[in-house]
């Protein structure tokens, strides 16, 4: 439950700050082109009966906008006067234009007006990945600094690889630190260069690699081989009462040889799925029975033993890291240099995010979608800024390209019409527009339940 509730408070605070940093993009360009702003509100606030829907509003004096919190949070919007949005305030729209109307402001101020929200959240992103760099810096392994070589699965085998082997780079660049940078390059690469036994050499790859597959299967692809040793003990949990203590090695589980914490978590998966399907108490019981074996620190003995694993499938021991045998590089910038560092950094995240969305129109695509809990489940278990940030500007950058998108109802379509405008010389009927807000709300709505349907079958372990 306290793990649900940071990751909760963490989603919350990133996207209440995204929202309204968003939705002033769009406030700022209209007060500055003199078009009234009606409402200003974080989340909706749909109304039930005669509740108006709003935690929190007030309208300052002197002033044509009125400020809230809605009770929904799902967002935030920025009504702004003379405009066919989300509202459908078509009533407004049957009277006479008034100068201080959106409708009434020449196309480019209108377009500045739409983008307004979207240049914010790209610009945010960026600044947010300077200041980490300029505060934490960059800390990574290279690849080919990892000695032990990876773990691999049948798939990979299946096109040369083997268990050891270090990966250095493809026919497109040399390997930097183990992301979804190196998958992406092994989807698309023709040749593959590694270290095998202390030789270079190369191998021959289809260049079409389903990038999907790679991270979705279990085992993945490839993996950083991290040896089975312990790296500490939970006081009272089932491994601390079998004796188990920091620095042993794991060396069965489930009846299986473990040489790794890869092949351990391999097993844990199955598992998982066993329990999924189990019909009755009395199977999960026999499930979470398992045997382990286990070496202590500088004994030449094996010790075996029957455990039971608690009902999420954990003994108690903290696996050691990727941390805990190599040292990364740790690379400072001055605050100047995080500038041009952080445009860098932010420009490559959207280009690999832009790049990974031809999988979404893919069966399996469709069902790797997820809705919120998938996207809070995105920050770290434990209160870490660090991470915090990193999070909040990647979602920036989701929340940017995703609503330059030209859909209806999203800032990309309003932009998509005022472009139209802006070549032929003609406004698209209010009629059009409003039924093309309709079309575009309904494909938002229906994105939204899919991707957060997604979220509750892999919960119950259907999918």
């Amino acid at each position: 439950m306290e793990v649900f509730l940071i990751r909760l408070l963490q989603f919350l605070l990133a996207i209440s700050l995204l929202v309204l940093l968003h939705e002033g993009g769009h406030m700022f360009f209209s007060k500055l082109f003199g078009v009234r702003v009606e409402k200003f509100f974080m989340f909706f606030d749909i109304g039930i009966g005669k509740w108006n829907g709003s935690l929190f509003h007030f309208k300052p004096k002197n002033s044509d906008t009125e400020y809230g919190i809605g009770w929904l949070p799902l967002g935030g919007y920025c009504k702004i006067a003379g405009m066919i949005d989300e509202s459908f305030d078509t009533e407004q729209m049957k009277k006479p234009a008034e100068p201080w109307e959106f409708r009434s402001k020449p196309t480019w101020q209108r377009l500045l007006i739409m983008i307004g929200g979207v240049l914010v959240n790209f610009l945010l992103a960026l600044f947010i990945y300077s200041m980490v760099l300029f505060h934490w810096g960059e800390s990574y392994i290279q690849v080919k600094d990892m000695s032990m070589g990876m773990k691999f699965n049948s798939e990979a085998k299946a096109l040369g690889f083997k268990d050891g082997d270090i990966l250095l780079g493809t026919d497109q660049r040399e390997f930097k630190d183990f992301n979804a940078d190196l998958y992406r390059d092994l989807a698309s690469a023709k040749r593959a260069d590694i270290l095998r036994g202390g030789r270079k050499m190369s191998l021959s790859l289809p260049g079409d690699l389903n990038l999907l597959g790679m991270l979705k299967v279990t085992p993945q692809f490839a993996r950083p081989y991290i040896p089975a040793d312990i790296d500490s003990v939970i006081p009272g949990s089932p491994a601390a009462k079998l004796g188990m203590r920091k620095g042993d090695k794991l060396l069965a589980f489930g009846g299986k040889s473990i040489s790794s914490w890869n092949e351990f978590q391999d097993e844990v998966g199955r598992l998982k799925d066993a329990l999924t399907a189990a019909e009755t108490h009395k199977d999960s019981l026999a499930i979470r029975t398992t045997s382990v074996v286990f070496q202590h620190k500088g004994s030449a003995t094996a010790d075996s033993a029957s455990i039971m694993l608690t009902p999420d499938l954990t003994m108690g021991i903290q696996m050691t890291t990727i941390y805990s045998y190599y040292k990364p590089i740790q690379k400072d910038y001055g605050f100047f240099e995080s500038f041009p560092a952080g445009i860098k950094y932010g420009v490559h995240v959207l280009g690999g995010y832009v790049s990974d969305l031809q999988y979404v129109f893919s069966a399996d695509g469709a069902k790797s979608l997820g809705g919120f809990g998938s996207i809070g489940s995105l920050f770290p278990p434990t209160w870490d800024w660090h991470m915090f940030w990193l999070m909040t500007a990647f979602l920036s950058i989701i929340l940017a390209f995703m609503n330059i998108l030209p859909i209806p109802a999203l800032d990309g379509g309003h932009v998509l019409f005022l472009l139209y405008e802006m070549i032929t010389g003609r406004k698209p009927s209010e009629t059009f527009m409003i039924r093309a807000e309709y079309i575009g709300i309904s494909i938002l709505i229906l994105l939204m339940v899919v991707a957060n349907l997604n979220d509750i079958l892999r919960w119950i372990g259907v999918m």
